[in-house]
């Protein structure tokens, strides 16, 4: 059966591989358990991830367009699951557990309508395919990571009520000072609120500089994914270690990629294993009740995930974490510090104080392969004309 046309039941009642029972860590978005003891634990981590999957009979993208993404669709599905793994840590936090059947704050309902398969939902696959088409991406064709991370970053800023700083490092390199402007931005004109804004005051100098001291204390909630490409054709395995890492930071929001046929949102590792969610599964559309609240049974992953063996991963990925807090960013700087700084392996990126001279602005939005026809690498999926997105090293 062609992955494309499962549907949930089959499934929800289909046979899964169980855990590999070892005395390896299981690493799942930054917490460490057990197979041996914490089974539970671990299939109930993985059910409250917010699983987004195929679907179809919802409206028509753009009013005409398709009803379904089923075949074009997977990196999409991925990049809305890494985001909504981060308004989960946003408004309910890391710690959250899902339990079917049982009522949930209200945070969550406004979670889940904001990826319903709606025209008028911040991130639903209208959104995200239409604001392609204004970057060039015709509806139906496929993303890479790098693309629907920028897309998901420019959809960011009309969500008002999470507050994101969505920031895609490019060039393989992160840059603190602008990560500090993006989440700080009055840092800019501190200075400036104690002069001029205290003159409108009437004088009020004093007044002026304690409101300019509140803001700076300020920090909007970060999320932070970094395009990548760790290998041609096949992942480099020097860079194996240095992405297991990645799992077990605290900040850990995954990594949207893939490999031959697929695209996969992984969460995870067990031993030489990536752990993930996949949303090769086409099911109806959603509609929200009248009360805001929406049927979610379908939009959690009940079953053992997937697991892949981490050689088989495509070499295009984008890599995502969240810091809630600047002290989170700070801490998130010392250990990809120390982990550039180990000898298992190879680092993924550059972590850098002040933007190095001979870089672009990393703000510009450049959706267009910055490779030529002839260095293009067919990555079929779906059985469709579909590219997986190859980024320069």
């Amino acid at each position: 059966m062609d992955a494309a046309t499962l549907t949930y039941d089959t499934l929800r009642f289909g046979e899964f591989e169980d855990f590999p029972e070892t005395a390896e860590p299981v690493w799942i978005l930054g917490r460490e358990f057990s197979a041996l003891t914490e089974k539970d634990d671990i299939l109930s981590d993985v059910a409250s991830r917010l699983w987004f999957t195929y679907r179809k009979n919802f409206q028509p993208i753009g009013g005409t367009g398709p009803t379904s993404d089923t075949g074009w669709g997977c990196m999409l599905r991925c990049g809305q699951m890494i985001l909504g793994e981060a308004l989960v840590c946003r408004h309910l936090g890391r710690d959250w557990r899902w339990v079917r059947g049982q009522k949930q704050k209200e945070e969550y309902y406004s979670i889940l309508n904001a990826f319903i398969d709606k025209k008028d939902s911040y991130y639903s696959i209208h959104q995200i395919a239409q604001m392609g088409v204004g970057e060039g991406k015709s509806i139906g064709q496929w993303y890479g990571p790098n693309t629907v991370a920028q897309v998901l970053k420019k959809l960011s800023v009309f969500d008002t009520w999470s507050r994101l700083a969505m920031h895609v490092a490019m060039d393989n390199t992160v840059v603190i000072e602008e990560i500090k402007r993006l989440c700080m931005p009055w840092l800019n004109f501190a200075g400036a609120a104690c002069s001029e804004v205290g003159l409108e005051l009437n004088g009020c100098l004093e007044g002026a500089c304690a409101l300019a001291e509140e803001e700076t204390a300020l920090w909007r909630p970060l999320v932070l994914l970094i395009p990548l490409r760790l290998g041609l054709s096949d992942i480099n395995e020097a860079y194996i270690e240095t992405l297991k890492q990645c799992f077990m930071l605290p900040q850990s929001l995954g990594v949207i990629g893939g490999k031959p046929n697929s695209a996969h949102y992984f969460i995870g590792f067990v031993g030489e294993e990536l752990i993930y969610l996949d949303p090769h599964t086409t099911q109806p559309a959603v509609e929200p009740c009248e009360d805001g609240q929406v049927p979610d049974d379908t939009y959690h992953c009940q079953h053992p995930p997937c697991r892949m063996h981490i050689c088989e991963l495509d070499p295009s990925i984008a890599v995502g974490f969240f810091c809630r807090t600047e002290d989170d960013f700070d801490d998130w700087c010392l250990r990809i510090r120390k982990l550039s700084c180990s000898k298992e392996g190879l680092p993924m990126f550059e972590l850098v104080d002040s933007q190095p001279s001979h870089l672009i602005n990393a703000d510009v939005l450049n959706l267009t392969p910055d490779f030529s026809d002839s260095d293009r690498l067919e990555r079929f999926f779906d059985s469709e004309d579909e590219e997986f997105e190859i980024l320069s090293l």
